[in-house]
């Protein structure tokens, strides 16, 4: 019952901590770096007392899925910062939602976060064509948009994979909870 209170709680506050990314780039295009070290926490916590009470097998795939998942996305969107192709907000907490998710949540996280991706960019582009937003707030993604600026908020589309991921892992699955008791 211990290893669940904590479990849950770490894919809840995760899951906060997305909300809170996907507004605050929406806001002004910044991922603080509070809401991947808030992930991490989250992670190795609940990872950690499930090993300790010997149920990290039920929700958790092996350590070592766990950390080639997110070195394989830091070492691609790092790749990505480097060409100035994606933020460094973005690429910490893409890896925090990677190591969350192991190799096999990967495909999902990557698949939705990718297609949402695409739907800003055109809501981008529908933006800066139009601009239907009279007086949007200084800073957000709407004004920048409006203005012609080729930024899009992509912390967005890196909540709604790992939401995507999170279902795809069964983590928010009750059926998947019981086995814990």
């Amino acid at each position: 019952m211990v290893g669940f209170v904590f479990y849950l709680f770490g894919v809840l506050v995760t899951l906060a901590m997305c909300g809170m990314a996907a507004w605050s780039d929406f806001r002004g295009f910044r991922i603080p770096n509070i809401v991947s070290l808030v992930i991490l926490g989250a992670f190795v916590v609940a990872y950690g007392v499930l090993f300790l009470t010997g149920q990290n097998d039920v929700m958790f795939l092996s350590v070592t899925s766990h950390l080639s998942a997110a070195a394989i996305v830091l070492a691609l969107s790092g790749f990505l910062f480097a060409l100035k192709q994606l933020g460094a907000g973005d690429s910490k907490f893409a890896t925090v939602i990677a190591l969350w998710v192991g190799l096999p949540g990967l495909v999902p996280f990557l698949f939705y976060m990718a297609m949402s991706g695409g739907v800003v960019a055109a809501l981008s582009l529908v933006l800066k064509k139009w601009k239907p937003v009279k007086n949007p707030p200084e800073g957000s993604w709407i004004a920048k948009a409006q203005e012609g600026h080729p930024s899009v908020p992509y912390g967005i589309a890196l909540a709604i994979g790992a939401l995507a991921a999170f279902l795809f892992q069964g983590y928010l699955s009750p059926e998947k909870w019981s086995e814990m008791f």
